[in-house]
């Protein structure tokens, strides 16, 4: 497990809560950790994926009986991660040291959060989850080769619609970003008016000028609502799977357009984060600098300037140089 105790001590998603199906372990990797997920009538488990006795992957195996099997000896775990047979002894007593590493697992958006430690933060708040008047469609996850805050960044970064982005989020002729007002505190960072021209905004076909919001709750964690006559507001979640491997997972919000399918709004956002990705893969050096010396900075990069600010303040060494 790569040790940096800010994102150790915090929740990330490994898995849309539809996909850890009862009867069938789910394998998963956070912060150079294999991890299994799986559930029984009435829990969810995280643990790590490793039988205790010749290291064997318990993804592997098999439930049965709200029970979990590894598959080179057939040692039986329990939901509280004990094992109760080892089938080379039958008559034996496991002893209490045979049991697996467990994590702190919980469900809420539609997705599956562990914490390799003790988070010091809850998750954050998604207000328009409870608000029945908005249509959420998720998507991802994507994968990027690269830093998790790397893909933050990324996506706190309006400066470049026109270039990547051009005929979806931007145009080339309305490349200009007015001052915005940015603020730090204990509880993230808010970025905000950013005014940027969009082609179209809202699928009437008629560009204008739009008006974002965004706001950092933790590292990983970031949101955006872009105001036209509607509402749209992005959640997106970055999972760290390795220093230099993330996944990014987003759930849309949005107040209108219920007429279109699903299909049709995620195809979309799918081609926007292909079109990001191998930007992302591309940035040199890998590991995002904190040291604002290393990198030139305008005033249109203060959201990411603040960015870099907080992760230094708050001692992140994952991913950043």
């Amino acid at each position: 497990m790569l040790n940096d105790p800010v994102l150790v001590n915090d929740w990330h998603v490994i898995a849309r809560s539809p996909d850890v199906v009862e009867g069938k372990p789910l394998r998963a990797r956070l912060l150079g950790e294999d991890l299994v997920i799986w559930r029984t009538r009435d829990r969810l488990m995280a643990w790590q994926d490793l039988c205790i006795h010749r290291g064997t992957r318990l993804s592997l195996g098999s439930i049965e009986n709200d029970l979990l099997m590894c598959p080179y000896h057939g040692w039986t775990y329990n939901a509280d991660g004990m094992c109760v047979q080892i089938p080379a002894h039958p008559d034996q007593v496991p002893p209490a040291k045979a049991r697996v590493k467990a994590y702190r697992v919980t469900e809420r958006y539609g997705w599956v959060w562990v914490s390799l430690g003790t988070p010091q933060h809850d998750i954050p708040v998604f207000a328009e989850w409870d608000d029945p008047s908005f249509r959420k469609i998720f998507c991802g996850p994507y994968a990027y080769n690269a830093g998790a805050p790397r893909a933050v960044e990324n996506f706190l970064d309006v400066a470049h619609f026109p270039f990547v982005h051009e005929g979806y989020l931007g145009d080339r002729a309305h490349t200009e970003i007015a001052d915005y007002d940015v603020v730090t505190t204990a509880d993230g960072i808010t970025a905000s008016p950013i005014k940027v021209w969009q082609p179209d905004p809202d699928g009437t076909g008629v560009g204008r000028e739009v008006t974002y919001t965004y706001r950092i709750y933790r590292p990983l964690n970031v949101y955006f609502v872009k105001l036209t006559s509607q509402q749209f507001s992005i959640f997106f979640v970055v999972t760290p799977i390795d220093e230099l491997r993330c996944e990014g997972w987003m759930c849309m919000a949005m107040n209108y357009g219920h007429e279109i399918p699903e299909e049709q709004l995620r195809a979309f956002q799918d081609e926007v984060t292909a079109q990001d990705i191998p930007i992302v893969e591309s940035q040199r050096p890998e590991f995002l600098p904190l040291d604002l010396q290393a990198e030139l900075h305008l005033r249109s990069d203060r959201a990411s300037i603040a960015y870099r600010k907080w992760l230094n303040e708050l001692g992140l060494t994952f991913g950043t140089s």
